[in-house]
């Protein structure tokens, strides 16, 4: 399994490849963004170069980063079952709205503030009701010939790269704020997103594919060692390939963009929330540990850090609606 990771280690950081317990790292200055931009075959063979030559340290002595710096992050909303669920929490009504069904939908969240599996994510300021959200994410990379301009969804599959685990944090009472002005949620969600532990490549997953294009992995979320929630991949109302098509249609997707499959059911607090009819189980404090796994990717943990203070509401200037002449 070609697993690509960065860490840091003796003061510098590194990239390359992790096997067998061990981290074989790239000549210096190479990144896993260049690896994105070679492409899949071409990553596969440096892979097979490095693990024969390169030195290597323990995986036990390194500290995981993000396993690469996003170009873009799109962040979809594919399971309709946390639809469901996160609809009822945050607007108070039952049911998943007709237009989910028609298309793919998408938000743009902030590629800066990506953290890495082990760091403690901070409450952002103004939130109480902190949350999390379990997700798969495909990374893209390089396919020759291609501009990564209105592809199929044929054309879509050979760009997924790899996978990784995404947690998309969320500031909910925040997001219920924002989404009331009919546009996509901010500073409810920008504030952090967990990539890690690392990128697998999408050649190890071929084989997994139903019929349909869709993978029937199994995902689950933990806090502080009790089970949450528990799904499949495959319960996706559209396969990754079909997300990457959507994306690129009068657009485009390129090496080092991110794309999340959005929250599977039962993967975050808002959806039970919605369910169950009241905060249980509560949201996130200071000193939780929320623990993400994916079958044949790997497992992320973050504890919650404490909760900055400050007032970051600005008040719009109120103009007259009439104006006199």
């Amino acid at each position: 399994m070609v697993k690509i990771a960065r860490w840091t280690y003796d003061g510098g950081t590194h990239a390359g490849f992790v096997d067998d317990g061990s981290c074989f790292g790239l000549p210096e200055g190479q990144t896993v963004n260049h690896l994105l931009g070679a492409g899949l075959a071409r990553t596969l063979e440096i892979a097979a170069e490095t693990l024969r030559g390169a030195p290597s340290v323990a995986l036990a002595d390194v500290q995981l980063l993000a396993p690469l710096e996003p170009a873009t992050i799109r962040d979809f909303v594919a399971f309709e079952e946390h639809v469901e669920g996160v609809r009822k929490s945050i607007d108070g009504v039952a049911g998943v709205v007709a237009e989910w069904y028609e298309a793919p939908t998408f938000y743009f969240t902030n590629p800066h503030t990506v953290t890495s599996t082990g760091e403690v994510i901070g409450i952002p300021a103004g939130c109480s009701e902190l949350d999390f959200e379990t997700e798969v994410a495909a990374v893209v990379g390089h396919v020759p010939g291609s501009d990564g301009s209105n592809l199929s969804a044929a054309d879509a599959h050979r760009h997924i790269f790899g996978y990784t685990v995404l947690n998309d944090w969320s500031a909910r009472d925040l997001q219920r704020r924002e989404m009331k002005v009919s546009l996509g949620p901010c500073k409810g969600k920008d504030f952090a997103n967990t990539l890690g532990p690392w990128i697998v490549t999408a050649d190890e997953f071929e084989h997994l594919h139903d019929d349909e294009g869709f993978l029937p992995i199994s995902m689950a979320v933990e806090v502080n060692g009790e089970q949450i929630g528990q799904d499949l991949l495959s319960n996706m109302g559209w396969p990754f390939a079909e997300l990457v098509a959507y994306a690129s249609q009068d657009s485009v997707v390129r090496p080092g963009d991110v794309l999340g499959s959005g929250t599977c059911g039962s993967g975050c607090l808002a959806e039970l929330w919605g369910r169950n009819g009241s905060k249980t189980p509560p949201p996130l404090k200071t000193g939780d540990k929320v623990r993400m796994s994916v079958e044949g990717i790997g497992t992320i943990e973050n504890t919650v850090g404490k909760r900055r203070h400050g007032d970051t509401r600005i008040a719009a200037r109120v103009s007259p609606r009439t104006r006199v002449l």
